[in-house]
């Protein structure tokens, strides 16, 4: 990990994020991520989308996996959802949440930012996706990051 990755982790709270993810998961079957990277050498969604496909989140039982991408030395950041999400919530909703985020990076508040943004979405997973009895966590809940 470079030391550029390590300053940035400096600024986070893993701990608090990484409960974040709990308390969506607890209350929804929903699975959320988060991956980070010092830099994005291509468009963000299109990198976006390969990490979700590394890390396999389109392999959840719904198809309801979120994943927060965050290339922190380019200032860029993505949030994408699955097909199970997408027919479910309309662009605006993925806009409001960008929005957010921005604000919070912005103000260099990426712990609260993230967690915020993490407890937004869970809001509106628990609506399509709630809990069931037995639900098993299907992805990691901590922090990924890129080699970038």
């Amino acid at each position: 990990m470079t030391s550029g990755m390590k300053s940035f982790q400096n600024h986070l709270d893993e701990e608090k994020i990484v409960a974040a993810i709990g308390a969506v998961e607890s209350n929804a079957t929903a699975e959320v991520r988060v991956h980070i990277e010092k830099k994005c050498p291509e468009d963000v969604m299109d990198r976006a989308v390969k990490v979700f496909a590394n890390l396999h989140m389109h392999q959840t039982r719904y198809r309801n996996g979120v994943l927060l991408y965050i290339a922190y030395e380019d200032h860029k950041f993505a949030i994408i959802g699955d097909a199970g999400i997408n027919a479910r919530v309309g662009k605006d909703f993925w806009q409001h949440q960008k929005q957010l985020l921005s604000e919070h990076f912005q103000k260099a508040d990426y712990t609260q930012g993230i967690c915020k943004c993490i407890s937004m979405l869970g809001a509106e997973l628990m609506k399509y996706f709630p809990y069931e009895s037995g639900d098993t966590n299907e992805l990691p809940d901590d922090i990924s990051y890129g080699d970038r």
